[in-house]
């Protein structure tokens, strides 16, 4: 990933790597590797997690149509 400081304005190529990082799911993926996760509370995180964007999925489509 890659910064490009303008003006030796670090303060906001920091926002930028921040705002970056936030979007590719860097910081998510460094809270869930501190502590080991059983293969099978993986699935069951990662279905749940499917679950969820899924009805949030419907719950816009839903809102769009009225």
């Amino acid at each position: 990933m890659q910064v490009i400081v303008r003006d030796n304005n670090v303060d906001q190529a920091l926002r930028v790597l921040k705002k970056k990082m936030q979007r590719e799911g860097i910081f998510r993926e460094m809270k869930l590797r501190r502590y080991y996760e059983k293969p099978s509370e993986r699935k069951g995180r990662e279905r749940d997690e499917a679950i969820r964007r899924a009805r949030k999925l419907a719950r816009k489509r839903t809102e769009r149509e009225g």
